[in-house]
């Protein structure tokens, strides 16, 4: 077999100037290396001057048959999701999730937002003069309005003091969700170590599809031995929050998701990230990139890469040709997607769907299988939408 071809790459960002560009798009004139597009292994030095393994991208690892199954397995599983944080980018209040929302305190990558009720009385307050909104404060009990507060300070007062602002902080709208297993949550709902709701809900598709996933972890073990035992040591910890026969508890998947700049949180830091697309139609762009690097990849169906998700990581915009649009426009509809729900990306006639691989660092954290109550266990069943079924699934 050829001779892997290795690149050895230099920072032409500081860590402080890539930093405060998180959550922002990124260019492919932004680029200094040539996109890869064929088999590579890129290295950067430390600050010690040491070689660290960045990525390594092999093409053509997945084959068309496990591809086909991994396609019909999980393509309707990328739900759309508002929590991806920075990776979603900008807030687009312009776009068509928050043209029809009335957003408040936007900051970057996140919003607040009103209440249905808040809205409504917004659009009332917004025909009144500012002294006619004062009037209506006077029978506000503790709300404080200073003389240097704007008409748009007084209204968002009013309409918080009535408990109409959603607690909620929310990201753009995109098609991203994970499978697999999680770790306890400690938010309002509680919820102990489990498989994520849309793996209960769709566990035949899930499990039908796990070749798929299996193969994904073959490679990974191939290319980075040393990271994937050591990976596999710590899933082996929890087994039965382990996706079988793999090193991973989770896949998040997306559906053509352009993310914006980000670092992976919460996946085991000893391990490394592990990325495999699967496309319907055709396009260009996308390219998986690590800006502070100069370089970016072209990861197509069926190609491996693996990447240190714990370096600042962005896509380069998706877009189609006339030739691609051309060719996108015989296909047949592939989703039942509604149109006024406003997820970014999911309107496209061309599909690209991201398998991104890890192991959750706290799954080590959850109780031993022989601890679990019956209320640990019952999250650890798959269930139907329409009536309350439970069937226990075997943990290996």
């Amino acid at each position: 077999m050829p001779r892997i071809k290795k690149l050895i790459v230099s920072k032409i960002m500081s860590d402080d100037d890539i930093a405060k560009r998180e959550g922002t798009w990124f260019q492919e004139s932004e680029l200094i290396h040539p996109v890869v597009r064929s088999n590579l292994d890129v290295y950067y030095l430390d600050e010690h001057g040491q070689e660290k393994l960045l990525l390594k991208y092999r093409k053509n690892q997945i084959s068309d048959e496990l591809c086909d199954l991994g396609w019909q397995s999980y393509k309707d599983l990328a739900k759309p999701s508002r929590g991806r944080g920075a990776s979603a980018g900008p807030i687009d209040v312009k776009g068509q999730y928050f043209s029809k929302r009335a957003v408040v305190h936007t900051k970057k990558w996140s919003t607040g937002y009103l209440k249905p009720e808040g809205k409504l009385l917004k659009e009332e307050l917004d025909l009144l003069t500012i002294e006619d909104i004062k009037k209506r404060c006077v029978d506000i009990e503790d709300l404080q309005i200073e003389g240097s507060d704007s008409k748009e300070d007084i209204i968002y007062k009013i309409i918080k003091s009535k408990n109409l602002v959603s607690s909620m902080k929310i990201n753009n709208q995109v098609a991203s969700n994970p499978i697999g297993y999680y770790e306890a949550s400690k938010n309002f709902a509680k919820l102990p170590c489990r498989l994520t709701h849309f793996t209960r809900v769709n566990y035949d598709k899930y499990n039908k599809g796990l070749p798929f996933i299996q193969r994904i972890d073959q490679c990974f073990k191939k290319l980075i031995p040393e990271s994937h035992k050591k990976q596999l040591c710590k899933a082996n910890e929890k087994s039965y929050l382990k996706i079988p026969k793999t090193s991973f508890s989770t896949i998040t998947i997306n559906r053509n998701f352009r993310t914006a700049l980000h670092k992976d949180a919460g996946d085991y830091k000893e391990g490394f990230g592990n990325l495999t697309v699967i496309e319907r139609g055709k396009y260009h762009g996308g390219y998986t990139c690590f800006p502070q690097f100069g370089i970016g990849v072209d990861v197509r169906r069926g190609d491996f890469l693996a990447m240190d998700v714990h370096e600042w990581h962005t896509n380069t915009p998706i877009y189609e040709t006339t030739e691609d649009k051309a060719f996108n426009e015989a296909l047949e509809p592939a989703f039942k997607d509604n149109p006024e729900v406003g997820t970014v990306g999911i309107y496209e006639k061309y599909t690209r769907l991201t398998f991104v691989c890890y192991l959750r660092e706290k799954i080590s954290q959850c109780p031993d299988q022989k601890d679990l109550s019956e209320h640990d266990l019952a999250h650890l069943t798959k269930s139907g939408h329409s009536k309350i079924k439970h069937t226990k699934i075997e943990v290996k």
